[in-house]
């Protein structure tokens, strides 16, 4: 269905292919991702969302002429698995990768004219990339680029695998390793907050060493930033329905489940207002809090776990100016409570002026405060940090909040992840939340998505399509 409402007459009138029947709950990245493939595995598949729309955390609206994305969204070369994503829908091209990491970094603390400096990588083998970008940064001291260099071999000797890893936190790791405050907040920060949501002292080094190491100690390329140059409604909810489409699943928006329960046959029942629904498999593919909901009495040995992973917000702000005021397409800020910021002039359609979006992870001190107070906050170090931005009329100031934007990527958080198999038969979990061993980023989405369906197929004998993305392990 493309129209956002509900197709007429009762769910269990399902037509399409003959055989096994799976049911999806939840149509985010993660269930988008395990339709696609139990559909391209010749099962039969009904999606269903309580929304309005699919995407999940990840989704657009619209705010009079323009379409507004909730959050700015970005990936890396090394997110292997949404770019199988991407490609599965038909919308790699819409959310391109840099040719090459570039990412200026903008010190308002400094003196104008010696503010800018940047985070680029070189054709290099690792670590060598980054050696020039490093040795050249000017946000850190001579001494400061040289312990980072030694922190970054000691964290590349780390062992993922090793459980100890996610009882640590990482910021006293950096501390033990000769990384002062301010190397924190230039660089470890800089890139850890905007992928864990969270800062270093509140990280598992597990996950943070998972980041860091994948992410610019893998391949040369690995950190080159991709993001959607048009709505992420374009891509995550009209493409995604598409392919839906094409696949032959079922897929009904504004459905709320409440509740699976196992038949004594074998199958499973999922309730709807109204109606209920016989699968063969079922795929949990919503929030830990709403999965702890729906979840049948014994599928899992400690089900109040998933009440433990905490959760982390992120708020954006949004600001439509009558000029353009950024030349590049987006830039990272220290010395500043502005995190990243990025033009999105294009994408939301804006004709005259320029449209940026702020985005603000680890905002737990501002989530609720009043769209005042953050005007009021946020405009002047914009000012601060763009000149062009002095002279120029906010023409809008909005903001958009997600409160539960992410799971919280705390110390011991590992040990709460559920993997995707439940001891129920036939009953499966997926979202970023789950145990892909990457923190909640659309990458983790996807590959939850994968392992759910995996395990499905795999449990009824069914062969893993051809085209679905082959899960590669986070570099040893």
């Amino acid at each position: 269905m493309t129209d956002g409402t509900r197709r007429d007459g009762p769910l269990t009138d399902v037509t399409g292919p003959a055989g096994r029947h799976a049911v999806v709950v939840g149509g985010g990245l993660a269930g988008l991702t395990s339709a696609l493939a139990l559909a391209d595995a010749g099962m039969r598949v009904t999606l269903l969302e309580g929304r309005p729309r699919l995407g999940g955390l990840a989704f657009s609206f619209r705010r009079g002429d323009l379409t507004i994305d909730n959050g700015q969204h970005v990936y890396l070369r090394c997110c292997t698995a949404y770019r199988w994503f991407l490609d599965r829908i038909g919308g790699a091209a819409l959310a391109p990768l840099q040719d090459r990491l570039e990412v200026p970094v903008v010190d308002a603390a400094r003196p104008e004219g010696r503010r800018l400096g940047t985070l680029r990588r070189d054709a290099l083998p690792v670590p060598l990339h980054l050696g020039r970008s490093l040795a050249t940064y000017p946000h850190l001291s001579l001494a400061e680029r040289a312990r980072v260099g030694r922190a970054a071999l000691a964290l590349k000797g780390l062992d993922l695998s090793d459980p100890t890893l996610d009882a640590q936190d990482f910021g006293s790791w950096l501390t033990a390793h000769g990384q002062s405050a301010r190397a924190v907040e230039a660089l470890w920060d800089l890139v850890g907050v905007a992928t864990l949501n969270a800062v270093a002292s509140d990280a598992s080094l597990g996950l943070a060493a998972m980041v860091f190491k994948t992410g610019l100690l893998s391949d040369p390329g690995a950190a080159d930033i991709g993001w959607a140059r048009v709505p992420l409604g374009e891509l995550h909810d009209r493409l995604a329905r598409r392919a839906l489409d094409s696949a032959g699943v079922r897929t009904e928006v504004r459905t709320r489940v409440t509740a699976v329960s196992l038949n004594g046959n074998g199958s499973w029942n999922v309730q709807v207002p109204g109606e209920r629904l016989l699968a063969d498999a079922v795929v949990l593919a919503v929030p830990q809090r709403e999965a702890h909901g729906l979840l049948p009495p014994g599928a899992l040995d400690a089900p109040d776990r998933l009440l433990r992973i905490g959760t982390a917000p992120i708020l954006n702000a949004h600001v439509v100016y009558d000029r353009t005021v950024l030349q590049a397409p987006f830039f990272a800020a220290i010395g500043t409570p502005v995190q990243w910021v990025f033009d999105r002039t294009e994408a939301a359609g804006l004709k005259h002026g320029q449209y940026l979006a702020v985005s603000q992870s680890v905002a737990q001190d501002e989530i609720d405060a009043p769209v005042a107070v953050l005007r009021e906050r946020y405009l002047p170090e914009l000012r601060r940090l763009l000149p062009r931005a002095r002279g120029a009329e906010v023409k809008d100031f909005f903001v958009t909040r997600e409160r539960t934007a992410t799971f919280a990527p705390a110390p011991g958080v590992g040990r709460l992840r559920p993997g995707a198999r439940t001891k129920a038969p036939g009953l499966y979990l997926a979202g970023a939340w789950t145990a892909t061993g990457w923190p909640a980023t659309m990458e983790s989405a996807v590959r939850s998505g994968v392992k759910a369906a995996e395990a499905a197929l795999s449990a009824l004998g069914r062969p893993r399509p051809s085209r679905l993305f082959a899960i590669e392990e986070a570099a040893a």
